[in-house]
């Protein structure tokens, strides 16, 4: 009688353990799912009005130069979206683990109006970048980006290529 108790909490704790595996495995693929749809929906789709539908009401973004809230980073997409009106991002590679998802990318556009200060040059240009996605109750809660500026801004003839 000892060894089928043992034996049916030792079955018990095994299917226990599985779908707790389950369940976290499928939340990594909803935060996934989650940003490709982002990706396509606002920032190819240039959807400023699906805005809040991705981003939690208390997000932050950090950038190596400071961090924004959730208005500041929405006037910055904003100027994006004015500046590079084919803005096309692709997802090079994503990589998600509990409710973090990583995303390389790279955005091919050309700059057709003014950006943070700089006329538009009617230049194309690539970009690389990586950013580190916090999920919280299906939204972005939290943000961690780096990009290219400097080969942005070389590729906009705003600043020289280097060692000119």
């Amino acid at each position: 009688m000892k060894m089928n108790a043992l034996g049916l909490i030792a079955l018990v704790l095994l299917f226990t353990s599985v779908s707790v595996v389950a369940q976290k495995n499928a939340d990594i693929e909803k935060n996934k799912d989650l940003i490709n749809v982002y990706t396509e929906d606002f920032w190819n789709k240039q959807n400023i009005a699906a805005f809040e539908k991705y981003y939690a009401s208390d997000f932050i973004v950090h950038f190596a130069d400071g961090d924004m809230n959730v208005e500041q980073y929405k006037g910055l997409c904003q100027a994006y979206f004015a500046a590079f009106p084919d803005i096309h991002v692709s997802t090079d590679l994503l990589v998600a683990e509990g409710d973090k998802v990583t995303k390389v990318w790279t955005v091919h556009s050309t700059n057709k109006g003014d950006f943070m200060g700089i006329p538009a040059t009617g230049k194309p240009m690539v970009v690389k970048g990586i950013e580190v996605f916090r999920i919280a109750d299906g939204k972005i809660a939290e943000l961690w980006a780096s990009m290219d500026n400097l080969g942005m801004l070389q590729q906009l003839g705003v600043i020289p290529p280097l060692g000119e």
